[in-house]
């Protein structure tokens, strides 16, 4: 749905697969400063690996945090849609609207 909306405005856009092209722990760093976000904000919290590695727990620092994205992306939230005017997440997809 996020995509539909990007293409029906004609946009030219780079789509990164981070379930393929995991970033590293610095790009993770880049883009939770840019969403203005703490890693678990930025986790699918319902994926297995969240559960099975206890990412709810309070006690585990950021940088366990963006290691654990690191080591299972499926935990990533995506899509994350960057233009000139902003970074968002696309979920929901109208989020998308406010930096195109």
């Amino acid at each position: 749905m996020t995509l539909s909306i990007l293409e029906e405005k004609g946009l030219d856009i780079e789509i990164i697969k981070y379930l393929s092209e995991t970033p590293s722990v610095e790009e993770l760093k880049d883009l939770l400063t840019a969403l203005d976000m703490q890693p678990r904000e930025l986790m699918r919290q319902h994926e297995a690996p969240y559960k099975a590695n206890n990412l709810a727990d309070e006690s585990l620092s950021e940088d366990a945090l963006i290691q654990a994205m690191v080591d299972h992306p499926i935990l990533i939230e995506r899509p994350i849609v960057k233009t000139d005017k902003g970074i968002t997440i696309g979920r929901p997809p109208e989020n998308v609207l406010s930096i195109i």
